[in-house]
């Protein structure tokens, strides 16, 4: 069956087969997604993707996310053939220790992988944060005829992720802000592990996204280009809502296994992969073929890309001309938020005579002393800011009418807000941090994890400390989970005596851009140290 010789079918059988025969050499991975998803990925990367492989870091980039982890080859090969900072040996080394091509992606920004996946639903959540992050900082530095943050955030979502719980917690917060800049492409192929989705997912996944507010599309046949372009070109219309395109995808399209759970999570015989290119009209020999012709269409996207940023660079440098401070406040916020003198005044905000305070009092005196000197901080609670002292008072609430105000109210969402602030970290220029009480720490682990995986900057707000909980009882007393989070690698986890260390804890916090911080906070009052006292 050879799909014609057009450059578009040629290019996504090269990308479907190399995706193969990376799997097939490493004699490990997941060959099913890529080659059922190579067609809509091509589409969105070809036609929308706005990006700069020689410069993964640009501000104004596009992101994007694949969410189903699992699926990697397809994410290294577009990065391959598209020109980012991966060679063919990096592909000839998937899945082996010390790659760059590990067998879920991890983040970094030099490869052009803009986030660690493979955890389901995580992609998926953290780009809403992604998103909420693009139209914040919109808000506060675009003005008339100079859109300096304007991108748009896709994700790659899958089955899995439809039916983990955080998708339904951070699909329903994005339709209630109206993240209208939010495009999410569902690989929708009806295969998991265990076979059919149908044994365990049979919901009408286009009427519910309906009702969290999102604008659905489709389904699209998800070998149609034209029909996956016309999806895209709809969803980045102004219609005021987050989308969802739902693509009918054949897992392992072109092999022999086509359709079936058993091409999700192994390699092919030599014989089947070989067979699955004579099925699509492509060589059988050799591996890791790719065409003249395909390598010099997908390699545009360097020079494509170096225009897009270069544009942008003019147009910066006329908003510069017409608004210099903010532009200088706009530099300074994305590389270096905390400008000289922010911590001034810090170390006296809690004299020795003050009375005793709850560690959580302190802290919300602390972090609204320190949000008028670092204008990058910005975030919420699980509702819960009046018991965890976490409102920024007279900073505004971000929301679908307005969207500059430093308060984010995540709802009773805590795994979603700790993946949100994660993806706020990950697309630049704020320093998110969340709250809730100690004990619903659990719910948040995964993310929490994710950060100090990616050595991302979130600082997480944990109150009601311990068992001084009086008549709240058992289920709100937190026991075990201190020393949960000091277990997890890479996460600094500060448990205030008092008022005065309590400062001292966001000082800290504020200047660890390496990882994520834990903040634990009392309920009950204690009294401030008189540090003289102990002094030798």
């Amino acid at each position: 069956m050879n799909e014609g010789p057009d450059i578009d079918s040629k290019t996504v059988h090269a990308i479907r087969f190399l995706s193969m025969d990376i799997v097939q050499k490493a004699k490990s991975g997941h060959p099913g997604t890529p080659m059922g998803a190579s067609d809509m990925v091509y589409t969105l990367w070809n036609k929308f993707l706005k990006h700069n492989p020689k410069n993964p870091k640009w501000v104004d980039r596009d992101r994007l996310i694949l969410s189903p982890g699992h699926a990697s080859a397809l994410l290294y090969s577009m990065l391959y053939l598209s020109g980012y900072n991966l060679s063919m040996d990096d592909l000839l080394h998937f899945r082996q220790w010390g790659s760059k091509t590990p067998g879920h992606p991890e983040y970094d920004l030099d490869i052009g992988v803009n986030m660690t996946t493979g955890p389901l639903g995580q992609g998926f959540t953290h780009g809403i944060g992604m998103a909420i992050a693009e139209r914040w900082l919109g808000e506060h530095y675009n003005r008339p005829g100079h859109d300096i943050v304007n991108h748009y955030t896709y994700t790659i979502v899958s089955d899995g992720e439809m039916q983990e719980g955080v998708t339904s917690e951070a699909a329903s917060l994005a339709g209630t802000l109206r993240l209208n800049k939010l495009v999410y492409l569902y690989d929708d192929n009806g295969i998991q592990i265990e076979g059919s989705t149908n044994i365990a997912f049979s919901e009408n996944v286009a009427r519910r996204f309906e009702a969290y507010g999102w604008q659905v599309l489709g389904p699209v046949d998800g070998t149609d280009l034209a029909a996956i372009e016309s999806a895209i070109s709809k969803a980045r219309d102004e219609t005021g809502k987050p989308s969802l395109i739902i693509c009918k995808t054949v897992i392992g399209h072109c092999s022999s296994s086509e359709g079936t759970a058993k091409v999700h999570g192994e390699p092919f015989s030599v014989e089947e992969a070989r067979a699955a290119k004579v099925e699509c009209g492509w060589p059988p020999e050799p591996d890791f073929y790719i065409p003249d012709d395909v390598l010099s269409h997908t390699r545009k996207s360097v020079t494509i890309g170096q225009e897009s940023e270069d544009d942008w660079n003019r147009r910066f440098s006329s908003y510069e001309r017409d608004h210099p401070e903010l532009a200088k406040d706009f530099k300074s916020q994305l590389t270096n938020p905390l400008q000289p003198g922010w911590d001034e005044g810090l170390k006296s905000i809690f004299p020795s005579d003050t009375p005793p305070m709850a560690t959580r009092d302190a802290s919300g005196k602390v972090l609204n002393f320190l949000v008028q000197r670092v204008h990058a901080i910005a975030g919420g609670s699980a509702d819960l800011s009046p018991s965890t002292k976490s409102t920024l008072v007279g900073y505004g609430d971000f929301g679908w009418e307005k969207y500059c105000g430093h308060n984010i109210h995540f709802g009773v969402r805590e795994h979603a807000m700790g993946a949100i602030a994660g993806g706020m970290s990950l697309h630049g220029g704020i320093i998110p941090y969340t709250a809730t009480f100690l004990t619903f720490s659990d719910y948040m682990r995964p993310p929490i994890r994710l950060a100090a995986l990616m050595g991302i900057q979130v600082v997480y707000i944990f109150t009601h400390d311990s068992i001084g909980l009086g008549e709240d009882g058992p289920t709100h007393q937190p026991i075990e989970h201190l020393m949960n989070l000091r277990g997890v690698p890479n996460l600094t986890t500060i448990r205030p005596a008092d008022a005065t260390e309590t400062a001292q804890a966001w000082r800290a916090a504020l200047q660890n851009d390496k990882g994520p911080t834990a903040l634990i906070f009392s309920r009950q009052k204690l009294p401030i140290l008189d540090r003289g006292k102990y002094a030798s």
